[in-house]
């Protein structure tokens, strides 16, 4: 009788003990499982969302969404380079009107994020100061400002578009220059 009660023990004790395990190797697969598909579902999450001006076709995002996951780079803001080195460095004529400038200055833009291994399509926010070009009466060329961005962004090579501001500004570091931009991209 004793025998048949320490059996029976051993037994419960056995079932209880492979149960035990069961559950640990279920638990332990399960944890395998959410590792092996924790990439994709990060790669889900680091979707940059760039939300349109409904009904236009105007060439800058609504909004930008980034998620958290995402590393930002912040580049300082950048100026137009000397295109006639023959004049005063003070001058617009050495920078060139609206339109020059603004290419000057997003290319060099996109040399320092190629440098960083971005491209023009991470730039998720942009700042563009402009100051009122004399010529037009001390008021901002916006129109050469987009003959010069839409060569960037909005085309069919590069279409993605930033969240973006332009104001005017009363001056700059250098009297002979009409543009500066700021930038913020991201990595994914």
């Amino acid at each position: 009788m004793k025998k048949n009660r320490i059996l029976s023990a051993l037994n419960r004790f056995a079932i209880s003990l492979i149960r035990y395990k069961t559950m640990m190797i279920i638990t332990f697969l399960g944890v395998i499982l959410s590792l092996l598909t924790l990439p994709s579902t990060q790669a889900a999450d680091d979707v940059i969302i760039r939300h349109p001006i409904p009904g236009s076709s105007f060439p800058i995002a609504r909004a930008v969404e980034v998620p958290p996951s995402v590393q930002q780079v912040y580049l300082s803001g950048q100026v137009p380079p000397v295109v006639d080195d023959t004049v005063d460095k003070t001058t617009i004529t050495a920078f060139g009107d609206t339109k020059t400038q603004t290419v000057g200055v997003l290319k060099r833009i996109q040399s320092i994020l190629e440098d960083l291994d971005l491209t023009l399509g991470d730039v998720v926010k942009m700042q563009v100061f402009l100051v009122g070009d004399p010529a037009m009466d001390d008021r901002l060329d916006f129109k050469g400002f987009m003959e010069g961005y839409t060569q960037f962004f909005g085309t069919q090579e590069q279409p993605k578009l930033p969240a973006r501001s332009v104001m005017q500004v009363a001056g700059l570091a250098n009297p002979g220059w009409l543009v500066e931009i700021e930038v913020t991209a991201v990595r994914l």
